[in-house]
C-alpha cells in the first residue's frame, strides 16, 4: 500500500520514516565520535601540562648544592697552657659537596679557612673538580693547625671545660650546573661549620653547618 505522495509502506512503516531515522542515528554516532575525541584530546593537553608543571619544578629546577664538613679527627695535637695559648696538630677533614640536581655539578677552587674564635689556625685548598647528578663528592685534606701564643680570658675557660670551639668557613664554591647536557645555570655556595675539639680525647665532635 502507498501513501498518497506514492511512497510504498513496509510493515506500516514508510521509507522515508525509514531513511530519516537511520540519518538521524547516523549523525548521532558521529557527534559521540567528536566528544570522544575532544574528550581525549582534552585530557592529553591537562596530562601533558601536568607533565611540564613537574618537570619545570623537579627536574628543571636548580639548587645551590650544600659543602659541608663530613668528618674530621687531629693527629700530632698539642696545646699550651693557661699561662699561654697555643695549639698545634695536623687536621684531617673530609669535606662533602652535595649535589641535588639532575644535572652534572662543576666547581672551582675554593679556600677552606679553619679558626679558633676568629684566628685562622689553618687553612685547606679544595681544587675544582665536580659532582655527579644526585650524588655527593667527596673531598679528603689534611691541613696544619697552629695558633699563636696569647692570652686571653677565653682560652682559659675553654682550657677549663676541656673543649675548644673551631669553625670553618670557605669562599665562595661557583660552579656550574649542567641540564640535560645543554642548559648550564650558575649556582655558588659557602661553607659554615661549627665543631669541638676534644681536648682529653684528641677528637672532634658536634660538627654542624648551616
Amino acid at each position: 500500500m502507498a501513501d498518497k505522495y506514492g511512497a510504498p509502506a513496509v510493515n506500516g512503516v514508510h521509507k522515508t520514516d525509514i531513511e530519516s531515522s537511520g540519518a538521524a542515528n547516523s549523525e548521532e554516532v558521529r557527534r559521540k565520535k567528536k566528544i570522544k575525541y575532544l574528550t581525549y584530546g582534552v585530557a592529553f593537553v591537562v596530562f601533558q601540562t601536568i607533565v611540564i608543571v613537574i618537570f619545570s619544578l623537579t627536574i628543571m629546577k636548580v639548587k645551590g648544592p650544600k659543602f659541608r664538613v663530613r668528618s674530621a679527627t687531629v693527629d700530632n695535637f698539642s696545646v699550651g697552657s693557661s699561662n699561654s695559648s697555643s695549639l698545634s696538630g695536623r687536621f684531617n677533614c673530609q669535606f662533602g659537596v652535595k649535589n641535588t640536581n639532575f644535572g652534572q655539578y662543576k666547581y672551582d677552587n675554593a679556600t677552606v679557612t679553619f679558626a679558633y674564635r676568629g684566628t685562622t689556625v689553618g687553612e685547606a685548598i679544595v681544587s675544582k673538580s665536580k659532582a655527579n647528578m644526585l650524588s655527593t663528592k667527596k673531598i679528603k685534606l689534611s691541613t696544619e693547625l697552629s695558633l699563636p701564643s696569647t692570652t686571653s680570658s677565653e682560652w682559659n675557660n675553654d682550657l677549663s671545660s676541656g673543649i675548644l670551639p673551631l669553625t670553618a668557613t670557605s669562599s665562595r664554591l661557583n660552579e656550574k650546573v649542567t641540564l640535560m647536557f645543554i642548559m648550564k645555570k650558575k649556582k655558588s655556595t659557602q661553607m659554615n661549620c661549627t665543631m669541638e675539639l676534644v681536648i682529653a680525647t684528641e677528637s672532634i665532635q658536634n660538627i654542624k653547618c648551616k
